[in-house]
C-alpha cells in the first residue's frame, strides 16, 4: 500500500513540474499548426476526387498528440501504460491517397515539436512544407499533369467534324486551361472529352452555349471534388 502511494506521489511531483501556462501555449500552438495543415490540405489536395476529407480530424489529432507526448515525458511507467492503451485502436478506413499520409505525418511532427516546446523548429518545418507544396503545384501546372475535372460532349459524327474547333474554343473560354483528352466515335455518335483547370462561369452557361453552337446530344461536366466551382 505504501509503495502504491509513493508511486502516485512521484507521478504527482513530476506532473507539478509542468507549467500549466506552458502546457496551454503548447496546445494552442499545436491547434494553430493543425489548422494550418488542414488549410494546406484543402488548398492543394481537396480537389482530388478520391480524397476522404481527412483534414477534418487534424485539429483534434494535433492537440491530442501534443497532450499525449507531454504526458509521456512526465513518467516512463505512464508512457508505457499509454502506449498499451493506444495499441487497442484500429483504423479500419483505408487511406485513399498517398498525400494524406504525408499530411498526417506533418500533423504528428508538428505536435511532437509543440510537446517538446521547440517552437522554432515548427516554423522551419512549415516554411519547408509550404515551399515544397507550392513548388509541386507549380510543376504540375507547367507540366499539365493536374486537372480540376472533365467535360464530355456527345454529338453526331458529322457535326463533330464540322464543329470540333468551335467546341474547343467554347470550352476554352470557360476554363483557364483546357485540352482534348480523347475523342471516340461509335454508331454515328462522337464523344469529345476535355480536361480543364479553373472552371470559370456557370455550368448552365457552358451547356447552353454548346447547344447553341452545335446540335449536341449531351454535355456532361464532372469535377474532381464536391463544389468544384471556384
Amino acid at each position: 500500500m505504501f509503495d502504491q502511494l509513493q508511486k502516485i506521489k512521484d507521478v504527482q511531483d513530476l506532473t507539478a513540474r509542468i507549467d500549466p501556462w506552458l502546457f496551454g501555449i503548447a496546445i494552442l500552438v499545436s491547434l494553430g499548426a493543425s489548422l494550418a495543415a488542414s488549410w494546406l490540405y484543402t488548398r492543394f489536395y481537396e480537389r482530388r476526387g478520391t480524397g476522404s476529407q481527412i483534414n477534418r480530424a487534424f485539429p483534434l489529432l494535433g492537440i491530442s498528440i501534443t497532450a499525449l507526448f507531454i504526458c509521456i515525458q512526465v513518467s516512463l511507467p505512464l508512457s508505457l501504460g499509454l502506449l498499451g492503451a493506444l495499441s487497442i485502436i484500429r483504423f479500419r478506413t483505408p487511406v485513399k491517397e498517398p498525400e494524406e499520409v504525408g499530411f498526417i505525418m506533418l500533423v504528428i511532427a508538428a505536435s511532437i515539436i509543440c510537446a517538446t516546446f521547440n517552437f522554432q523548429f515548427l516554423l522551419f518545418l512549415y516554411l519547408v512544407a509550404v515551399a515544397a507544396l507550392f513548388g509541386i503545384s507549380r510543376v504540375r501546372r507547367v507540366s499539365r499533369s493536374g486537372r480540376d475535372g472533365i467535360i464530355l460532349v456527345t454529338l453526331g459524327e458529322a457535326e463533330a467534324q464540322q464543329r470540333q474547333k468551335e467546341i474547343e474554343e467554347c470550352v476554352g473560354r470557360h476554363a483557364r486551361r483546357s485540352f482534348v483528352e480523347s475523342a471516340v466515335s461509335q454508331e454515328g455518335l462522337a464523344s469529345l472529352q476535355f480536361s480543364f483547370t479553373d472552371f470559370q462561369g456557370g455550368v448552365a452557361d457552358l451547356q447552353a452555349e454548346l447547344k447553341r453552337l452545335a446540335q449536341v446530344n449531351s454535355v456532361q461536366i464532372f469535377f474532381n471534388r464536391p463544389g468544384g466551382l471556384s
